[in-house]
């Protein structure tokens, strides 16, 4: 995986300085997979996940234990995401949301009437749902990835451009991520290092600064966003670079002071409706 990253990498600087009007970025569903996967390798993490693998394999691989979930719980268990990091995911979510039900099957007259109950496999599955470990690791996992999970499925979306959303989204997450921790910097610093690590080094680009600041959507609605250095840094990377001539630098800097003010074509009817019309935001 990661000599793939550096290849990939490497030759995106390479394009860059051969066409040195264009950016390169990586994919930025592929950077918030690669988040999840570090975090799925934290021991609670990784340990839930292998858990909950193997409890939902051997439910799906026993047509009569199957039988009794559906008529126990009336869900199925599988639900498939975009990546497998995704998956793992939306099943321990289906597990936390069915806990009881599946904890009250295992100990029904039902399953304890099945031959596999007292298998060596039955008795597993049995131990894993019974343990509140497990249940108190599938809280502490879902914690850790659901944020991240909202903005895979924005960056991953088809519907709608999700260039002038990631910035935010990311905000969001990491502050999710720390007030799912009640605001502990104990328990949400493990994640928050590996969140702030991958979007340091492969996802925080000029481009998505520039799209959140010409985001009428977040610019309108935030006015801290106006003096973010760091949002001001990426926009005038962006006009620098893709700028064609001194004179159309000068004139996007023209608009861009009328786009601050909210004034020429800017202060329209139409352009107003649409900073403030927040439906067609991708992830709502």
């Amino acid at each position: 995986m990661f000599p793939v990253l550096i290849n990939i990498f490497c030759i995106g600087k390479f394009l860059q300085a051969a066409r040195p009007k264009i950016f390169w970025t990586p994919c930025a569903a592929h950077c918030i997979d690669l988040m999840l996967e570090e975090i799925g390798k934290i021991p609670k993490v990784k340990k839930v996940v292998t858990q909950g693998i193997s409890l939902v394999g051997f439910i799906y691989n026993h047509s009569l234990v199957l039988n009794l979930l559906r008529e126990k719980a009336e869900m199925e268990l599988i639900r498939h995401g975009v990546t497998r990091f995704a998956t793992n995911f939306l099943q321990l979510q289906r597990l936390h949301n069915l806990k009881q039900k599946i904890r009250t099957m295992f100990t029904s007259q039902e399953w304890l009437d099945l031959k596999v109950s007292d298998e060596a496999k039955g008795r597993k599955a049995t131990s894993i749902v019974l343990q509140v470990s497990f249940l108190d690791d599938i809280v502490y996992a879902l914690k850790a990835m659901g944020p991240l999970i909202k903005v895979l499925r924005l960056a991953d979306n088809e519907k709608i451009p999700a260039m002038g959303f990631i910035y935010q989204a990311m905000v969001d997450a990491r502050n999710q991520i720390k007030k799912n921790f009640g605001d502990n910097e104990s328990k949400y610093k493990p994640i928050l290092d590996i969140v702030d690590r991958r979007w340091s080094n492969q996802l925080h680009h000029p481009l998505h600064a520039a799209g959140h600041f010409l985001n009428p959507k977040h610019f309108f609605n935030n006015p801290e966003i106006a003096n973010d250095d760091s949002l001001l840094d990426g926009l005038y990377e962006c006009i620098r670079r893709l700028g064609t001539s001194t004179e159309n630098v000068d004139d996007i800097y023209a608009d861009l002071d009328k786009y601050r003010a909210g004034s020429g074509n800017f202060k329209l009817e139409e352009a107003i409706r649409h900073r403030e019309d927040k439906r067609t935001s991708p992830g709502k």
